[in-house]
């Protein structure tokens, strides 16, 4: 992995994180954990279209597409745990 294809991927993901937390309003993690989020979004949306074995092309478009769907995911999968820790805490 080249020190650009790092950095892309990096960007990719703070952008996709900071839709993901815009589009999934509501009691979320704040702007910079909605972020962190997105970042580990990224890897699975990655990973999902591989093992789906979806093609998406290449570009930065089609990248942040797939980043914010995973990112997308791991939020609401965050926050879904979330609400279920703190009312099990509660009972």
């Amino acid at each position: 992995m080249t020190l650009e294809l790092f950095a892309m991927w990096v960007l990719v993901g703070l952008l996709a994180g900071w839709l993901a937390g815009v589009v999934m309003k509501g009691g979320g993690y704040g702007v910079i954990g909605d972020i962190a989020l997105g970042l580990v979004g990224s890897i699975l949306g990655s990973w999902l279209c591989l093992a789906l074995g979806v093609a998406v092309g290449a570009g930065l478009f089609m990248a942040v597409v797939v980043a914010f769907i995973g990112a997308v995911l791991v939020i609401g999968a965050g926050r879904a745990l979330g609400r279920g820790r703190r009312g099990y805490a509660r009972a």
